[in-house]
This record gives structure tokens, C-alpha cells and sequence, in this order.
């Protein structure tokens, strides 16, 4: 199942253990950036979930 990722959404790439925020999507992609600023990725929807209460504090 895969979600479409709502921008500026705080969520974990589970395939490279990464916190970003979800700048929109490309393709079949969901392009995430870290959430203090750097360069985006593409991510596979499937490989990715929402940020739970521990990484959204270690995020900000």
C-alpha cells in the first residue's frame, strides 16, 4: 500500500533510516528534504511512513 504523502509532511524514508519533509512528488516518487534544509531525495512511497513522536523532537 502507499500513501500520497501530503507536502511539508514530517516522515521516515525506511529504506535509508532518514527523517525528511515530503517537498512533493516526482513520478512514481516522493521527494523528500531534511527538515533543517539540504539536499533532496527521491523516496519510494512504499518504503516510507509518517515520523513518530520521537523523531518529529529530534527533527526540530
Amino acid at each position: 500500500m502507499t500513501a500520497e504523502w501530503e507536502t511539508g509532511a514530517l516522515v521516515v524514508d525506511t529504506e535509508r533510516n532518514r527523517t525528511g519533509r515530503v517537498m512533493g512528488h516526482e513520478g512514481p516518487y516522493v521527494q523528500l528534504r531534511p527538515p533543517d534544509g539540504g539536499r533532496e531525495w527521491d523516496a519510494d512511497p512504499a518504503r516510507v511512513r509518517p515520523a513518530g513522536e520521537r523523531e518529529q523532537v529530534r527533527a526540530v
